[in-house]
């Protein structure tokens, strides 16, 4: 693909788009976004309009991923969509090579799920999913400690995502469900603070939980979700999550190692020496626990899709 930009095309104009637009607009080496795709055409028109003010050029309009995959210089399509629409989507992108970079989450199911990456595989296409929490300077400093050996075993991990929508977020058609979204705050909020979690603890080989749908709102599946967890490694852990918590909090993280514990929350990595230092890194910002699902920065969408476009052209498929 050479040093020129990458052509990207983004399929989807909801909420996220907009940090996906910033992301492109930053990233180093240069993307340029050079198709929109959205169910409604005039969805897509005012987002080219967005993207034409912040970018300086407007990008072409397309009618559908087929319209894409005909397209031979588009090199990447970026899926903000809802679940329930991917399948449809991504296969002849898939079919015509290009590579694909997916909100979370992959799909509603394990199973669908495992037949988008089977698809991918089979295409021999690069397939990524957007988990931008890893991407904080705090998170890639845990990340290091973690696999440094420092820390000793890990005995206890504690995961808390106490964050607040109101009932106008569930309002939108579809969302909460399990015909679009696949659930509700596991798969759709908290996805992101688990991910995290797991990328640090490996594993998780028992689980015992209840999920619930709270007085505060009017939506099928659960906002509200708690679990005892035991890792394969031999460590235990609690698991709640909400978005029924108001007015909303900060997820955080604790793992406590035999030599220190981690506390990663609001930004911020935290380490406890049992010798009774303490050391700090990262910095404080919001990650969209509140009433507003997006007051986050687009920094970390932007080191994502730097960091696709990188193995893009390094000719990596596995990413």
């Amino acid at each position: 693909m050479g040093s020129a930009p990458l052509n990207i095309a983004l399929i989807g104009t909801g909420m996220v788009a907009m940090t996906h637009l910033l992301a492109i607009r930053d990233a180093r080496p240069a993307l340029r976004l050079a198709a929109i795709c959205a169910r409604r055409r005039e969805s897509a028109e005012a987002f080219a309009a967005k993207a034409e003010a912040e970018l300086g050029y407007r990008p072409a309009i397309y009618a559908d991923a087929q319209a894409i995959a005909d397209d031979t210089e588009i090199d990447a399509a970026i899926l903000v969509t809802p679940p329930n629409a991917r399948a449809e989507l991504i296969a002849p992108l898939a079919q015509a090579g290009k590579a694909i970079l997916l909100e979370k989450p992959v799909a509603r199911t394990g199973a669908e799920a495992e037949a988008v990456v089977a698809l991918c595989e089979a295409a021999k296409v690069p397939l990524g999913i957007v988990f931008q929490h890893r991407m904080r300077a705090a998170s890639l400093k845990a990340t290091e400690l973690v696999a440094s050996g420092t820390l000793g075993s890990l005995g206890l991990v504690e995961i808390a995502v106490p964050w607040w929508r109101d009932q106008a977020y569930y309002d939108e058609p579809g969302r909460g469900t399990y015909e679009r979204d696949g659930g509700g705050v596991l798969i759709s909020q908290a996805i992101h603070t688990i991910d995290l979690a797991l990328s640090l603890t490996g594993p998780v080989a028992e689980v015992q939980a209840m999920t619930a749908t709270t007085r505060f709102h009017q939506m099928e599946a659960e906002d509200f979700a708690s679990a005892g967890l035991r890792f394969e490694n031999g460590a235990v852990g609690s698991l709640v999550a909400s978005t029924a918590s108001f007015p909303g909090a900060a997820e955080t993280i604790t793992l406590h190692f035999e030599r220190a514990s981690l506390h990663l929350g609001e930004g911020v990595l935290t380490v406890s020496w049992r010798d009774r230092r303490v050391e700090r890194f990262g910095a404080t910002a919001s990650t969209g626990g509140g009433a507003d699902p997006m007051a986050f920065t687009h920094e970390w969408h932007q080191s994502i899709l730097e960091d696709f476009a990188d193995a893009l052209r390094q000719g990596v498929h596995h990413w």
